[in-house]
């Protein structure tokens, strides 16, 4: 099939590639002529492990392009994805479609023949309606059928999320042609509709709905086990066991109970704030879904706090100003350069703006880092970064930090304290190579 791709971000570029790689013939469309160059290069916008080699193998196999020229790539095609941003609009917090509709009217004006437009990107409930309703304002000679098709990926590991999916979500109207449509979305994913991954048919407004609960409930089990790890540490519990022993219920499952210093990325923050606003706006309150947005904020900044305690700072008389501190980690998670609502980016603020010099090293997400936090300090590895420094944080959970020569980092810190906000290690092992040690609802 021909497929198109509006949009060559994380979301976009992700899915034309895998889309390649199932044999269809894909063209990615940015108006990023920076971008696109970079792509033409063989050179990736993001960091994802694996994609760069994918996108070399599809187009040296000539089945994945690009190109800035929308008109040109959306003639003729089978399935036209939208797959632009969708952030937090300043202001009131709600998804900024903008992008959506822009990319809509574009589509509409280049239109050839009867095709089908799918929202890739994550919208609100309502979306797709307005999608139909543009395209049928511009092109009413020409019909088109909207579908959502909510994405799933994982930042990390989004390959084989797309190619081994827990499931396909399609929504579709029967007013607007519906089975047509989904006959194209099977034919879409023919390899995986053939395989085990569930297809999911849903209507529109539904499948519209699905990611954002999905995100919601994800970023909620987040949230609960972190404000149980601070019971654990107010009565002398441990959060892991917790986690396990809780985890071991089929009914609750192991997933996303990881205490830490709370979420962050590209999707939890401003999908969990568009729901809010949507559910105000169809007088539908999610208060649930509030507090997990109000008690993750917190989390974040009572991380400064809590490595600010270590260092000393709540004791009588004590001072932390002119004190070092290293940031081991800045992206939200591992196995990405995103930086979105990093809990290290609070962190790093409480620390700065108590006096505290900050240095950090992260594997991939320095050169996004500097352009948020100009004024800490980029070390070129994890000994770099604590040479001198008075306390050590372990922010975010990269492989390179699993393994760290504990009695050198030691001897390069000025004292040997280190705050594991993943809890990474075990007390013992710091406590016998000198550190003070400092974990999470332990």
């Amino acid at each position: 099939m021909r497929i198109t791709m509006i949009g060559s971000g994380y979301v976009g570029l992700v899915s034309g590639a895998c889309f390649s790689d199932f044999g269809h013939d894909v063209t990615c469309v940015d108006k990023d002529e920076g971008k696109i160059a970079a792509l033409l290069a063989g050179r990736m916008p993001i960091y994802e492990p694996g994609l760069d080699a994918l996108v070399a193998a599809n187009v040296a196999a000539g089945r994945l392009t690009f190109t800035t020229d929308l008109a040109r790539a959306v003639a003729g095609a089978d399935a036209i994805f939208i797959a632009v941003g969708t952030p937090s609009r300043r202001g009131d917090g709600h998804a900024d479609l903008s992008y959506v509709f822009a990319a809509t009217e574009e589509i509409a004006a280049a239109l050839t023949g009867p095709t089908v437009v799918v929202t890739k990107s994550t919208v609100p409930v309502g979306t797709g309606d307005r999608v139909q309703d543009i395209l049928r304002d511009h092109r009413p000679d020409i019909h088109v059928a909207v579908v959502s098709n909510p994405e799933f990926l994982r930042e990390g590991a989004a390959i084989g999320d797309f190619k081994r999916p827990d499931r396909i979500v399609i929504g579709t109207e029967d007013a607007n042609d519906g089975e047509r449509a989904r006959e194209v979305m099977r034919q879409v994913y023919r390899p995986l509709y053939l395989g085990e991954s569930p297809i999911v048919f849903t209507g529109r407004r539904t499948s519209e709905l699905i990611k954002y609960a999905a995100n919601a409930f994800l970023a909620t089990k987040i949230t609960f086990i972190n404000e149980i790890a601070d019971l654990c540490e107010a009565v002398g519990a441990d959060v892991r066991d917790v986690s396990r022993g809780i985890g071991l219920d089929n009914r609750i499952g192991k997933k996303f109970l990881h205490a830490g210093p709370g979420y962050g990325g590209s999707c939890f923050p401003k999908d969990t704030l568009a729901l809010l606003k949507t559910a105000e706006d169809y007088d539908s309150p999610v208060h649930i879904v509030e507090a997990v947005v109000k008690v993750n904020d917190s989390r974040k900044r009572a991380m400064g706090r809590k490595v600010l305690k270590a260092l000393g700072a709540n004791d009588p008389g004590g001072d932390h100003r002119g004190k070092t501190v290293a940031l081991l980690g800045l992206t939200f998670k591992p196995n990405t350069d995103d930086m979105r609502d990093a809990p290290s980016i609070a962190i790093a603020t409480a620390l700065a703006d108590a006096g505290v010099t900050v240095r950090a090293f992260d594997p991939e997400g320095a050169e996004a880092a500097k352009a948020l936090m100009p004024a800490i300090h980029y070390a070129r590895d994890a000994y770099d970064a604590a040479a001198g420094a008075d306390a050590v944080v372990l922010v975010t959970e990269w492989d390179v930090f699993r393994a760290l020569d504990l009695p050198r980092l030691a001897e390069t810190m000025a004292t040997p304290v280190m705050v594991d906000l993943r809890n990474v290690y075990r007390r013992d092992q710091l406590e016998a190579a000198g550190f003070v040690y400092t974990a999470v609802g332990r």
